[in-house]
């Protein structure tokens, strides 16, 4: 036995494509004949109230671009923000086979706003996969600090020692290594089977 019980796995970079990072939004700025300057200052002072869902996706939007005329409308912006997650399939389809094992419990542990998470749940069916979204924006604290780690814990009422956490981020592994839980870095599919089954979990 691995002992191991829980498997917390982010989302953006592992299981689809990042929602709103700064490829995406240099792609929007693009797109959209922005300045690059002037709206990336105003997400920066915006991403952390957005990702905990102190602000919505309108506010988001209204504050970002919208605080002067545009010649496009909110509803394109929304829809070109939706449009830019996809899906990873080797990941998705890994995914389900652990939860088809049924061997632990699965929850998303993700940095997400309210509006971009409650879409990618829904357009990429993940409540199939996962028990629980312990996400940024019903928590109200972001990966990699600690309050996150601990509060999934809490909530699922699971042990350090019992969990694994998948992340593409090295800093937030790093993060949940700290707070006693084992950490798997992603790279690819593959890779992501290999450390899972080197860790005793079988599916």
């Amino acid at each position: 036995m691995s002992g191991i019980t829980t498997v917390f796995s982010d989302i953006g970079g592992v299981l689809l494509t990042n929602g709103w990072d700064r490829a995406s939004r240099k792609a929007f700025v693009d797109q959209f004949k922005l300045d690059w300057d002037d709206y990336e200052d105003r997400h920066l002072a915006l991403t952390d109230p957005f990702d905990t869902g102190e602000i919505t996706l309108d506010q988001y939007v209204d504050l970002t671009v919208f605080h002067r005329p545009r010649d496009f409308s909110r509803e394109q912006v929304r829809q070109f923000m939706l449009s830019r997650s996809q899906p990873l399939p080797e990941s998705l389809a890994l995914v389900a086979r652990l939860a088809e094992s049924r061997k632990c419990f699965l929850a998303a542990l993700n940095n997400e706003s309210r509006e971009l998470n409650q879409h990618r749940i829904d357009r990429f069916g993940l409540r199939r996969y996962f028990s629980a979204f312990f996400s940024s924006c019903y928590l109200g604290v972001k990966k990699p600090e600690e309050g996150i780690y601990r509060r999934a814990l809490e909530i699922s009422q699971r042990a350090p020692e019992e969990c694994v956490f998948i992340d593409d981020r090295p800093m937030n592994v790093e993060a949940a290594r700290r707070f006693g839980i084992r950490g798997v870095c992603f790279t690819n599919a593959p890779q992501l089977e290999r450390d899972l089954r080197s860790l005793g979990i079988e599916f």
